[in-house]
Protein backbone atom coordinates (compact mmCIF):
# COMPACT_ATOMS: atom_id res chain seq x y z
CA UNK A 1 0.00 0.00 0.00
CA UNK A 2 1.70 3.64 -0.95
CA UNK A 3 1.86 6.25 0.77
CA UNK A 4 -1.37 7.88 -0.45
CA UNK A 5 -3.30 4.91 -0.13
CA UNK A 6 -2.64 5.40 3.22
CA UNK A 7 -3.33 9.21 3.31
CA UNK A 8 -6.88 8.54 1.58
CA UNK A 9 -7.67 5.84 4.22
CA UNK A 10 -6.99 7.60 7.14
CA UNK A 11 -10.76 8.35 7.76
CA UNK A 12 -11.87 5.00 7.33
CA UNK A 13 -9.19 3.55 9.62
CA UNK A 14 -10.22 6.20 12.22
CA UNK A 15 -13.57 5.37 12.10
CA UNK A 16 -13.12 1.08 12.09
CA UNK A 17 -11.16 1.96 15.77
CA UNK A 18 -13.83 4.28 17.24
CA UNK A 19 -16.29 1.05 16.46
CA UNK A 20 -14.04 -1.61 17.42
CA UNK A 21 -14.37 0.86 21.17
CA UNK A 22 -18.07 0.75 20.87
CA UNK A 23 -17.45 -3.11 20.18
CA UNK A 24 -15.82 -3.47 23.40
CA UNK A 25 -18.16 -0.51 25.70
CA UNK A 26 -21.19 -2.46 24.52
CA UNK A 27 -20.20 -6.03 24.93
CA UNK A 28 -18.34 -5.28 28.06
CA UNK A 29 -21.71 -4.20 29.48
CA UNK A 30 -22.98 -7.55 30.05
CA UNK A 31 -20.57 -9.33 32.53
CA UNK A 32 -20.71 -6.82 35.55
CA UNK A 33 -24.32 -6.16 34.87
CA UNK A 34 -24.55 -9.96 36.15
CA UNK A 35 -23.70 -8.49 39.65
CA UNK A 36 -26.91 -6.36 38.94
CA UNK A 37 -28.97 -8.78 38.05
CA UNK A 38 -27.92 -11.70 40.82
CA UNK A 39 -29.06 -9.33 43.14
CA UNK A 40 -32.35 -7.48 41.63
CA UNK A 41 -33.68 -10.85 40.91
CA UNK A 42 -32.40 -12.81 43.21
CA UNK A 43 -30.46 -15.40 41.03
CA UNK A 44 -27.33 -17.67 40.99
CA UNK A 45 -24.02 -17.09 39.57
CA UNK A 46 -24.39 -18.72 36.59
CA UNK A 47 -28.08 -16.45 36.18
CA UNK A 48 -26.55 -14.04 36.49
CA UNK A 49 -24.51 -14.38 33.20
CA UNK A 50 -27.26 -14.86 31.40
CA UNK A 51 -27.29 -11.62 30.01
CA UNK A 52 -23.82 -12.10 28.75
CA UNK A 53 -24.65 -15.57 27.28
CA UNK A 54 -27.60 -13.88 25.57
CA UNK A 55 -25.17 -11.06 23.99
CA UNK A 56 -22.96 -13.84 22.74
CA UNK A 57 -25.13 -16.41 21.56
CA UNK A 58 -26.31 -14.08 18.89
CA UNK A 59 -23.28 -14.43 17.29
CA UNK A 60 -23.88 -17.97 16.78
CA UNK A 61 -27.13 -17.14 14.28
CA UNK A 62 -25.46 -13.78 13.02
CA UNK A 63 -21.76 -14.62 12.46
CA UNK A 64 -22.29 -16.38 8.55
CA UNK A 65 -24.95 -14.23 7.84
CA UNK A 66 -22.89 -11.04 8.83
CA UNK A 67 -19.96 -12.55 6.84
CA UNK A 68 -22.86 -13.06 3.57
CA UNK A 69 -24.44 -9.37 4.17
CA UNK A 70 -20.60 -8.04 3.89
CA UNK A 71 -19.95 -9.52 0.49
CA UNK A 72 -22.89 -8.28 -0.94
CA UNK A 73 -23.64 -4.99 0.61
CA UNK A 74 -20.12 -3.75 1.66
CA UNK A 75 -18.54 -2.56 5.10
CA UNK A 76 -20.10 0.79 5.02
CA UNK A 77 -23.63 -0.33 4.88
CA UNK A 78 -23.22 -3.71 7.03
CA UNK A 79 -21.80 -1.33 9.46
CA UNK A 80 -24.75 1.10 9.32
CA UNK A 81 -27.11 -1.23 9.94
CA UNK A 82 -25.40 -2.73 12.50
CA UNK A 83 -25.51 0.91 14.42
CA UNK A 84 -28.89 1.22 13.97
CA UNK A 85 -29.76 -2.54 15.18
CA UNK A 86 -27.69 -1.95 18.65
CA UNK A 87 -29.12 1.28 18.83
CA UNK A 88 -32.57 -0.83 19.56
CA UNK A 89 -30.99 -3.69 21.98
CA UNK A 90 -29.45 -1.10 24.42
CA UNK A 91 -32.38 0.80 23.87
CA UNK A 92 -34.67 -2.57 24.82
CA UNK A 93 -32.39 -3.08 27.89
CA UNK A 94 -32.92 0.84 29.18
CA UNK A 95 -36.85 -0.25 29.25
CA UNK A 96 -35.96 -3.18 31.35
CA UNK A 97 -35.19 -1.17 33.95
CA UNK A 98 -38.53 0.51 33.89
CA UNK A 99 -40.20 -2.74 33.54
CA UNK A 100 -38.23 -4.55 36.43
CA UNK A 101 -37.82 -7.24 33.99
CA UNK A 102 -35.28 -9.88 33.50
CA UNK A 103 -36.86 -11.27 30.26
CA UNK A 104 -36.98 -7.79 29.11
CA UNK A 105 -32.85 -7.27 29.62
CA UNK A 106 -32.04 -10.74 27.61
CA UNK A 107 -34.22 -9.79 24.75
CA UNK A 108 -32.08 -6.69 24.34
CA UNK A 109 -28.71 -8.18 25.30
CA UNK A 110 -29.70 -10.36 22.51
CA UNK A 111 -30.58 -7.96 19.85
CA UNK A 112 -27.12 -5.87 21.08
CA UNK A 113 -25.12 -8.77 20.11
CA UNK A 114 -26.62 -9.03 16.69
CA UNK A 115 -25.09 -5.61 16.14
CA UNK A 116 -21.81 -6.29 18.07
CA UNK A 117 -21.43 -9.56 15.71
CA UNK A 118 -22.02 -7.41 12.75
CA UNK A 119 -19.54 -4.77 13.71
CA UNK A 120 -16.94 -7.21 14.16
CA UNK A 121 -17.65 -9.10 10.99
CA UNK A 122 -16.50 -5.42 9.54
CA UNK A 123 -13.79 -3.80 11.43
CA UNK A 124 -11.26 -7.07 11.84
CA UNK A 125 -11.09 -7.65 7.98
CA UNK A 126 -11.14 -3.81 7.57
CA UNK A 127 -8.24 -3.14 9.72
CA UNK A 128 -6.06 -5.82 8.36
CA UNK A 129 -7.15 -5.17 4.63
CA UNK A 130 -6.21 -1.47 5.17
CA UNK A 131 -3.23 -2.58 7.12
CA UNK A 132 -1.88 -4.47 3.98
CA UNK A 133 -2.29 -8.13 6.16
CA UNK A 134 1.05 -9.69 7.49
CA UNK A 135 2.43 -7.76 10.79
CA UNK A 136 1.02 -4.21 9.93
CA UNK A 137 -2.60 -6.01 9.48
CA UNK A 138 -1.91 -7.68 12.72
CA UNK A 139 -0.53 -4.42 14.35
CA UNK A 140 -3.34 -1.97 13.07
CA UNK A 141 -5.88 -4.65 14.79
CA UNK A 142 -3.47 -4.54 17.60
CA UNK A 143 -4.28 -0.67 17.46
CA UNK A 144 -8.10 -1.11 17.62
CA UNK A 145 -7.83 -3.63 20.21
CA UNK A 146 -6.16 -0.64 22.19
CA UNK A 147 -9.12 1.44 22.43
CA UNK A 148 -11.27 -1.32 22.66
CA UNK A 149 -9.49 -1.89 26.11
CA UNK A 150 -9.87 1.60 27.03
CA UNK A 151 -13.50 1.57 26.33
CA UNK A 152 -13.73 -1.74 28.32
CA UNK A 153 -11.63 -0.13 31.69
CA UNK A 154 -14.59 2.12 31.80
CA UNK A 155 -17.34 -0.19 31.75
CA UNK A 156 -17.10 -2.11 34.99
CA UNK A 157 -15.84 0.75 37.09
CA UNK A 158 -18.51 3.19 35.67
CA UNK A 159 -21.34 0.07 36.58
CA UNK A 160 -19.54 -0.85 40.08
CA UNK A 161 -19.54 3.14 40.66
CA UNK A 162 -23.05 3.75 39.97
CA UNK A 163 -24.09 0.16 42.07
CA UNK A 164 -22.66 1.18 45.12
CA UNK A 165 -24.31 -0.96 47.36
CA UNK A 166 -24.75 -4.92 45.73
CA UNK A 167 -27.88 -5.16 48.05
CA UNK A 168 -29.76 -2.51 46.57
CA UNK A 169 -28.42 -2.70 42.82
CA UNK A 170 -30.89 -2.35 40.22
CA UNK A 171 -31.11 -1.80 36.30
CA UNK A 172 -32.16 1.69 36.68
CA UNK A 173 -28.95 2.31 38.83
CA UNK A 174 -27.11 1.51 34.92
CA UNK A 175 -28.80 3.99 33.23
CA UNK A 176 -26.22 6.39 32.46
CA UNK A 177 -23.91 3.81 31.46
CA UNK A 178 -26.84 3.18 28.91
CA UNK A 179 -27.24 6.73 27.80
CA UNK A 180 -23.51 6.69 26.66
CA UNK A 181 -23.86 3.67 24.44
CA UNK A 182 -26.73 5.27 22.69
CA UNK A 183 -24.97 8.08 22.47
CA UNK A 184 -22.26 6.36 20.74
CA UNK A 185 -24.72 4.68 18.25
CA UNK A 186 -26.16 7.62 17.77
CA UNK A 187 -22.47 9.62 17.16
CA UNK A 188 -21.57 6.40 14.83
CA UNK A 189 -24.37 6.26 12.47
CA UNK A 190 -23.57 10.27 11.72
CA UNK A 191 -19.87 9.73 11.18
CA UNK A 192 -20.88 6.46 8.98
CA UNK A 193 -23.61 8.23 7.09
CA UNK A 194 -20.63 10.87 5.78
CA UNK A 195 -17.14 8.79 5.35
CA UNK A 196 -16.09 6.99 2.44
CA UNK A 197 -14.81 3.39 3.03
CA UNK A 198 -13.30 1.23 0.38
CA UNK A 199 -15.21 -2.21 -0.49
CA UNK A 200 -12.16 -4.65 -1.16
CA UNK A 201 -14.17 -7.16 -0.36
CA UNK A 202 -17.37 -6.70 -1.91
CA UNK A 203 -18.09 -10.20 -4.04
CA UNK A 204 -18.71 -10.12 -8.05
CA UNK A 205 -20.77 -12.75 -9.86
CA UNK A 206 -18.44 -15.97 -10.78
CA UNK A 207 -17.99 -15.69 -14.82
CA UNK A 208 -19.92 -18.04 -16.00
CA UNK A 209 -21.98 -18.49 -13.19
CA UNK A 210 -19.19 -21.17 -11.89
CA UNK A 211 -19.24 -21.78 -8.01
CA UNK A 212 -16.20 -21.96 -6.36
CA UNK A 213 -15.40 -25.34 -5.03
CA UNK A 214 -13.32 -23.75 -2.32
CA UNK A 215 -14.26 -21.86 0.73
CA UNK A 216 -12.66 -20.33 3.87
CA UNK A 217 -13.43 -23.77 5.58
CA UNK A 218 -11.16 -25.75 2.86
CA UNK A 219 -8.03 -23.98 5.09
CA UNK A 220 -7.49 -25.73 8.24
CA UNK A 221 -5.39 -23.34 9.73
CA UNK A 222 -8.67 -21.23 9.43
CA UNK A 223 -10.98 -23.77 11.08
CA UNK A 224 -8.37 -23.91 14.00
CA UNK A 225 -8.34 -20.28 14.29
CA UNK A 226 -11.98 -20.43 14.09
CA UNK A 227 -11.72 -22.62 17.24
CA UNK A 228 -9.32 -20.82 18.76
CA UNK A 229 -11.64 -17.65 18.49
CA UNK A 230 -14.55 -19.04 20.36
CA UNK A 231 -11.81 -20.46 23.32
CA UNK A 232 -10.11 -16.82 23.73
CA UNK A 233 -13.82 -14.73 23.87
CA UNK A 234 -14.65 -17.90 26.47
CA UNK A 235 -11.37 -16.73 28.55
CA UNK A 236 -11.13 -13.11 27.63
CA UNK A 237 -14.94 -12.60 29.71
CA UNK A 238 -14.76 -15.31 31.56
CA UNK A 239 -12.02 -14.40 33.47
CA UNK A 240 -13.08 -10.86 34.74
CA UNK A 241 -16.73 -11.49 34.89
CA UNK A 242 -16.01 -14.62 37.26
CA UNK A 243 -13.47 -11.97 39.02
CA UNK A 244 -15.91 -9.69 39.77
CA UNK A 245 -18.73 -11.96 40.94
CA UNK A 246 -15.99 -13.52 42.83
CA UNK A 247 -14.73 -10.24 44.75
CA UNK A 248 -18.34 -9.04 44.95
CA UNK A 249 -19.72 -11.95 47.03
CA UNK A 250 -19.10 -10.81 50.66
CA UNK A 251 -19.29 -14.00 51.76
CA UNK A 252 -16.12 -15.35 49.70
CA UNK A 253 -14.09 -12.22 49.29
CA UNK A 254 -15.66 -9.63 51.22
CA UNK A 255 -15.57 -6.05 48.98
CA UNK A 256 -18.17 -4.09 47.61
CA UNK A 257 -19.57 -3.86 44.18
CA UNK A 258 -17.70 -0.52 43.37
CA UNK A 259 -14.48 -1.81 44.63
CA UNK A 260 -14.96 -5.67 42.80
CA UNK A 261 -16.16 -3.45 39.92
CA UNK A 262 -12.28 -1.01 39.97
CA UNK A 263 -10.66 -4.33 40.68
CA UNK A 264 -11.99 -5.96 37.48
CA UNK A 265 -11.58 -2.77 35.60
CA UNK A 266 -7.94 -2.87 36.06
CA UNK A 267 -7.65 -6.02 34.04
CA UNK A 268 -9.32 -4.37 31.01
CA UNK A 269 -6.66 -1.48 31.72
CA UNK A 270 -3.96 -4.43 31.70
CA UNK A 271 -5.57 -5.01 28.35
CA UNK A 272 -5.33 -0.90 26.96
CA UNK A 273 -1.32 -1.73 28.30
CA UNK A 274 -0.91 -4.93 26.53
CA UNK A 275 -2.60 -3.85 23.22
CA UNK A 276 -0.90 -0.73 22.86
CA UNK A 277 2.65 -2.59 23.72
CA UNK A 278 1.59 -5.22 20.86
CA UNK A 279 0.60 -2.72 18.49
CA UNK A 280 4.13 -0.84 18.99
CA UNK A 281 5.75 -3.96 18.20
CA UNK A 282 3.74 -5.58 15.75
CA UNK A 283 6.00 -4.86 12.91
CA UNK A 284 8.59 -6.41 14.27
CA UNK A 285 7.26 -9.87 16.69
CA UNK A 286 5.17 -11.93 14.48
CA UNK A 287 1.99 -12.86 15.77
CA UNK A 288 2.69 -16.58 16.54
CA UNK A 289 5.54 -15.54 18.39
CA UNK A 290 3.10 -12.92 20.70
CA UNK A 291 0.58 -15.65 20.84
CA UNK A 292 3.05 -18.53 22.11
CA UNK A 293 4.25 -15.80 24.75
CA UNK A 294 0.79 -14.34 25.88
CA UNK A 295 -0.69 -18.55 26.19
CA UNK A 296 2.45 -19.94 28.05
CA UNK A 297 2.04 -16.65 30.76
CA UNK A 298 -1.69 -16.81 30.94
CA UNK A 299 -1.46 -20.86 32.39
CA UNK A 300 1.12 -19.85 34.62
CA UNK A 301 -0.94 -17.37 36.13
CA UNK A 302 -3.76 -19.28 35.93
CA UNK A 303 -2.64 -21.64 37.82
CA UNK A 304 -1.04 -19.58 40.88
CA UNK A 305 -4.62 -18.11 41.32
CA UNK A 306 -6.34 -21.48 41.23
CA UNK A 307 -4.10 -22.99 44.06
CA UNK A 308 -2.76 -20.37 46.36
CA UNK A 309 -5.26 -20.02 49.31
CA UNK A 310 -7.86 -17.13 48.65
CA UNK A 311 -7.36 -15.96 52.90
CA UNK A 312 -3.60 -14.83 51.51
CA UNK A 313 -3.96 -10.85 51.15
CA UNK A 314 -2.27 -8.80 48.78
CA UNK A 315 -1.94 -4.77 48.32
CA UNK A 316 -2.01 -4.32 44.24
CA UNK A 317 -2.92 -0.80 42.87
CA UNK A 318 -6.03 -0.70 41.03
CA UNK A 319 -8.03 2.41 40.12
CA UNK A 320 -10.04 3.85 42.79
CA UNK A 321 -12.25 7.06 42.47
CA UNK A 322 -10.80 10.21 44.53
CA UNK A 323 -12.68 13.19 45.11
CA UNK A 324 -14.85 12.22 41.89
CA UNK A 325 -11.70 11.78 39.97
CA UNK A 326 -9.88 8.23 38.82
CA UNK A 327 -6.59 7.41 40.07
CA UNK A 328 -4.62 4.82 40.95
CA UNK A 329 -4.25 3.72 44.60
CA UNK A 330 -3.30 0.26 46.89
CA UNK A 331 -6.23 -2.11 47.47
CA UNK A 332 -6.14 -5.27 49.67
CA UNK A 333 -7.67 -8.04 47.67
CA UNK A 334 -7.13 -11.35 47.49
CA UNK A 335 -3.71 -12.63 46.15
CA UNK A 336 -5.71 -14.84 43.58
CA UNK A 337 -7.27 -11.81 42.38
CA UNK A 338 -4.32 -10.04 41.46
CA UNK A 339 -2.74 -12.87 39.51
CA UNK A 340 -6.31 -12.79 37.47
CA UNK A 341 -5.71 -9.29 37.15
CA UNK A 342 -2.32 -9.36 35.55
CA UNK A 343 -3.62 -12.51 32.91
CA UNK A 344 -4.71 -9.12 31.33
CA UNK A 345 -1.46 -8.46 29.62
CA UNK A 346 -1.65 -11.70 28.39
CA UNK A 347 -5.33 -11.71 26.66
CA UNK A 348 -4.50 -8.28 25.32
CA UNK A 349 -2.72 -9.42 22.33
CA UNK A 350 -4.24 -12.93 21.61
CA UNK A 351 -7.44 -11.78 19.50
CA UNK A 352 -5.05 -9.55 16.74
CA UNK A 353 -2.87 -12.49 17.08
CA UNK A 354 -5.73 -15.23 16.33
CA UNK A 355 -7.77 -13.44 13.46
CA UNK A 356 -4.48 -12.73 12.27
CA UNK A 357 -2.86 -16.02 12.02
CA UNK A 358 -6.53 -17.61 11.11
CA UNK A 359 -6.74 -15.59 7.76
CA UNK A 360 -3.50 -15.40 6.27
CA UNK A 361 -2.96 -16.42 3.18
CA UNK A 362 -6.84 -16.90 2.29
CA UNK A 363 -7.09 -13.96 0.00
CA UNK A 364 -11.09 -13.43 -1.66
CA UNK A 365 -12.11 -15.72 1.16
CA UNK A 366 -11.14 -13.37 3.61
CA UNK A 367 -14.75 -12.26 4.28
CA UNK A 368 -16.56 -15.14 4.57
CA UNK A 369 -14.03 -16.16 6.92
CA UNK A 370 -14.65 -12.71 9.06
CA UNK A 371 -18.24 -14.71 8.98
CA UNK A 372 -17.85 -17.74 10.47
CA UNK A 373 -15.50 -16.58 13.02
CA UNK A 374 -17.76 -14.17 14.18
CA UNK A 375 -20.22 -16.91 15.24
CA UNK A 376 -17.54 -18.82 16.90
CA UNK A 377 -16.85 -15.66 19.34
CA UNK A 378 -20.55 -17.35 20.83
CA UNK A 379 -17.68 -18.92 22.77
CA UNK A 380 -17.67 -16.06 25.09
CA UNK A 381 -21.37 -16.45 26.01
CA UNK A 382 -20.96 -20.26 26.70
CA UNK A 383 -17.88 -20.71 28.54
CA UNK A 384 -18.46 -17.94 31.13
CA UNK A 385 -21.91 -19.84 32.01
CA UNK A 386 -20.08 -23.36 31.82
CA UNK A 387 -17.06 -21.61 34.46
CA UNK A 388 -19.98 -20.15 36.38
CA UNK A 389 -22.22 -23.18 36.90
CA UNK A 390 -18.37 -24.84 38.23
CA UNK A 391 -18.57 -21.56 40.39
CA UNK A 392 -21.73 -21.94 41.68
CA UNK A 393 -20.95 -26.17 42.60
CA UNK A 394 -17.46 -26.34 43.99
CA UNK A 395 -16.06 -22.75 43.55
CA UNK A 396 -15.05 -19.65 42.47
CA UNK A 397 -11.40 -20.92 41.50
CA UNK A 398 -11.68 -24.30 40.72
CA UNK A 399 -14.02 -22.87 37.74
CA UNK A 400 -10.76 -21.43 36.59
CA UNK A 401 -9.72 -24.95 35.13
CA UNK A 402 -11.88 -23.90 31.77
CA UNK A 403 -9.76 -21.12 31.45
CA UNK A 404 -6.74 -23.24 31.92
CA UNK A 405 -7.64 -25.58 29.56
CA UNK A 406 -8.55 -23.07 26.93
CA UNK A 407 -5.14 -21.64 27.57
CA UNK A 408 -3.53 -25.00 26.21
CA UNK A 409 -5.21 -24.84 23.31
CA UNK A 410 -3.99 -21.64 22.38
CA UNK A 411 -0.56 -22.56 23.27
CA UNK A 412 -1.13 -25.76 20.44
CA UNK A 413 -2.86 -23.18 18.21
CA UNK A 414 0.11 -20.84 18.26
CA UNK A 415 2.73 -23.47 18.29
CA UNK A 416 1.44 -26.08 15.01
CA UNK A 417 -2.12 -25.02 14.39
CA UNK A 418 -1.92 -21.43 12.78
CA UNK A 419 0.63 -23.31 9.88
CA UNK A 420 -1.04 -23.13 6.49
CA UNK A 421 -1.23 -26.79 4.71
CA UNK A 422 -3.20 -25.44 2.45
CA UNK A 423 -1.44 -23.09 0.03
CA UNK A 424 -2.17 -25.29 -3.43
CA UNK A 425 -5.74 -23.76 -3.07
CA UNK A 426 -6.38 -20.24 -5.36
CA UNK A 427 -6.97 -17.24 -3.26
CA UNK A 428 -6.91 -14.50 -6.34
Amino acid sequence: MSSTDKKNYMLPIVVMILLFGMISFVTNLAAPMGVVLKNQFGVSNAMGMLGNLANFIAYAFMGIPAGLLLQKIGYKKTAMIAVAVGFVGVGIQYLSGGAGSFAIYLVGAFIAGFSMCMLNTVVNPMLNTLGGGGNNGGRLIQTGGTFNSLCATLVPILVGALVGDVTRANITDVYPVMYVALGIFAIAFIILSVVSIPEPHMVKKEKNGEKDKYSALSFRHFILGAIGIFVYVGIEVGIPGTLNLFLADTSVAGLDATSAGFVTGTYWFLMLIGRFIGASIGGKVSSKSMLTVASGLGLVLVLLAIFLPIATKVSMPVFQSVNGSLSFGMMEVPINAMFLVLCGLCTSVMWGGIFNLAVEGLGKYVAAASGIFMMLVCGGGILPLLQNLIADNVSYMASYWVVFAGLIYLLYYAVSGSKNVNTDIPVE
